[in-house]
This record gives C-alpha cells, sequence and structure tokens, in this order.
C-alpha cells in the first residue's frame, strides 16, 4: 500500500480508502476480471459505433466487497459523441415499439 502522492495513485482522483484496505475472504480478483472484460467490450463497441477511442481511459477497478467497477475517462468530444449515439438509438427504439 502507499499514499495518494506514490506512484500508481491517479493524482486526479480523490483519496479512496476502499482503494486500499483489501478485506479478508473478498474476492477481489474476479470482479476485478469482469471488470476488465467489460472495459474491452466498452472499448470494442465504441469503436464498431465509429467513436474516436483513442483519449479514451478504462481502469478495471473493483468496489470494497469484490464487485467489478469500470472507471471512464472520456475527452468531452468523446462524450457528446457518445450521447449523440445513445439519443439516435433511443429514438429508433421508441419507434420501433
Amino acid at each position: 500500500m502507499g499514499d495518494p502522492g506514490d506512484a500508481g495513485f491517479e493524482e486526479e482522483e480523490a483519496f479512496d480508502l476502499d482503494a486500499v484496505v483489501w478485506l479478508p475472504g473478498v474476492d477481489y480478483l474476479s470482479g476485478w476480471h469482469e471488470a476488465q472484460t467489460a472495459a474491452d467490450e466498452l472499448a470494442g463497441a465504441l469503436g464498431s459505433a465509429g467513436v474516436d477511442t483513442s483519449g479514451v481511459r478504462a481502469r478495471a477497478d473493483t468496489g470494497c466487497d469484490g464487485a467489478g467497477v469500470v472507471r471512464l475517462v472520456l475527452p468531452v468530444a468523446t462524450v457528446r459523441e457518445i450521447a449523440r449515439l445513445a439519443r439516435g438509438s433511443a429514438g429508433r427504439l421508441r419507434k420501433a415499439s
């Protein structure tokens, strides 16, 4: 473990005690693996939809209970593109029902 100022801690994130305390008996590896798989799926889906993923950072992590978590850092232009795609998909789904 270490301090928030040490290497391995991202500067833009606030100190999160759950990120440095591991509880005995909690399966963190399975949650992390699931999060990594989900992050890869998201990156593939965004790329398939034509979204520029060059500035996208998806980091697999786990919550204090071992559940997988994906932490995203997205450029503003990418967020707007994803929002545009989501609105378009929602509109098509409403028309189809």
